[in-house]
């Protein structure tokens, strides 16, 4: 009896034992972002991360005009996966004049005679400055590639020389750092199709954003050997989860803002002066001017 007994509670304790083997090896099995799903971000909370995110990074902008320092900031990333968006956040507490945002266009002619970087090397910051790519001389990497718009030698030529210039770059002094933004096949459709929708954004939409859904494995094949062949110590690539992109902006410029030691140098608030007085001035007649017509 007292055997039997014993036989049961060992088979239990193996049936239990084995049931929680299972349950590890299923949690471990379990999608990445399923096991990991962060908390949902209220638009109270994103706000209130964004105000205090840009006094850091005026904080960071008066540092570099201080220590004179060059920062290029390269966004690249899969069409309307949100660099664009988190550029305009960066941006738009800063002065222009320190930090700069560069989105070139189509080469001219003349631009495509030159030595490929060249047209990029204008726009590099000097002492004090901040400059933002908006795509850069990656598009021979990516869109170049894909699209048959450079030949086989020149894909390869700059496979060869990019960690090479990329590598001058920073023993010239120049803080070089490079983002990806990665966005899935789902939300990427979505955000076309909101595109398409929203008669605002349709400009936001060419016939080269089209291709890029038709060949998004290409794409993606473009974007490993990239990465394979430029992602190197001296400039590695970030890569951002965009899929979110209250998320994506609120963790790139917090990274950004931890890869550049700065101090704060904020000036001190100042104290207006009294207006000067009249002094004997009179107003010429308002009807002597010509105003913009108060519709609203």
């Amino acid at each position: 009896m007292e055997k039997t007994m014993a036989k049961k509670k060992k088979e239990k304790k193996e049936e239990i034992t084995t049931e929680a083997v299972l349950d590890v090896a299923e949690d471990q099995n379990k999608p990445e972002a399923e096991a990991a799903t962060p908390k949902k971000l209220s638009k109270k909370e994103y706000e209130a991360e964004l105000a205090r995110l840009h006094i850091e990074l005026v904080k960071l902008q008066e540092w570099i005009k201080f220590k004179g320092l060059k920062v290029v900031v390269i966004f690249e990333g899969r069409d309307a996966a949100g660099k664009g968006g988190t550029i305009k956040r960066i941006t738009e507490s800063l002065n222009p004049r320190i930090c700069r945002v560069v989105a070139l266009g189509t080469p001219t002619e003349r631009e495509k005679a030159q030595w490929y970087f060249q047209r990029y090397v204008a726009h590099l910051p000097a002492a004090g400055e901040m400059v933002l790519f908006d795509r850069s001389w990656y598009n021979r990497a990516g869109v170049e590639r894909v699209m048959g718009f450079c030949t086989e030698e020149e894909y390869r030529e700059f496979l060869r020389s990019c960690p090479e210039f990329e590598r001058m770059l920073v023993r010239s002094g120049i803080i070089l750092i490079k983002y990806w933004f990665s966005v899935s096949d789902q939300e990427q459709e979505r955000r076309f199709q909101a595109r398409i929708d929203d008669r605002t954004k349709r400009w936001k939409l060419s016939p080269m954003d089209l291709q890029s859904r038709e060949r998004w494995v290409e794409y993606s094949k473009a974007k490993d050997a990239m990465f394979a062949s430029t992602d190197i110590k001296q400039a590695p690539w970030y890569v951002v989860n965009s899929d979110n992109k209250p998320r994506a902006r609120l963790n790139c410029i917090t990274h950004l803002l931890s890869l550049i030691p700065y101090e704060d140098l904020t000036p001190e608030p100042l104290v207006l002066p009294p207006r000067q007085d009249e002094g004997g001035y009179v107003r010429p007649p308002m009807t002597d001017q010509t105003f913009v017509p108060e519709v609203y």
